[in-house]
């Protein structure tokens, strides 16, 4: 089950990072995004809380997810990545949640647009980080000595 767990977190990693990419495209490329009739992509996507710094949040996205990718490929090398490696992607995750979540509040609260590949990236954070918490307690009942009597 463990095994699943990491796969399927290197999936939606994986899935994240293309929906990051595609932003960062569209940003960099100055483009549109094609979110048809659902969201406004171009409100969100060019708005000054789009960049940190003249850096497209969607590549600081993408750059995250690259590195939740490569922890969870090496921790089948074993030693510390295998130790740790749990809970830096839990980190990793639930520091992206968190900012998601201001994101989202600016979407909502004060640009009043909403950009569905946003929402993709939030959810599949989410799912990340229950997913790592679960990888991480996990760990622990594994290490944990059994109590005696």
């Amino acid at each position: 089950m463990k095994d699943k767990l990491r796969i399927f977190s290197i999936i939606l990693a994986a899935l994240g990072f293309l929906d990051s990419a595609y932003l960062t495209w569209v940003k960099v490329a100055n483009r549109y995004a094609l979110c048809g009739p659902i969201g406004d992509c171009e409100a969100v996507n060019s708005s000054q809380y789009s960049e940190i710094y003249g850096i497209p949040i969607a590549l600081l996205g993408a750059g995250a997810y690259l590195v939740i990718i490569l922890l969870l490929l090496v921790e089948a090398r074993g030693g510390f990545w295998l130790d740790y490696g749990p809970s830096l992607v839990f980190g990793i995750s639930l520091a992206g949640v968190l900012y998601s979540v201001y994101l989202t509040y600016i979407e909502v609260a004060v640009l009043k647009a909403i950009c569905p590949y946003c929402v993709l990236s939030a959810i599949i954070l989410v799912l990340l980080l229950v997913l790592s918490l679960q990888r991480v307690l996990r760990e622990q009942d594994e290490y944990r000595p059994e109590m005696v009597n």
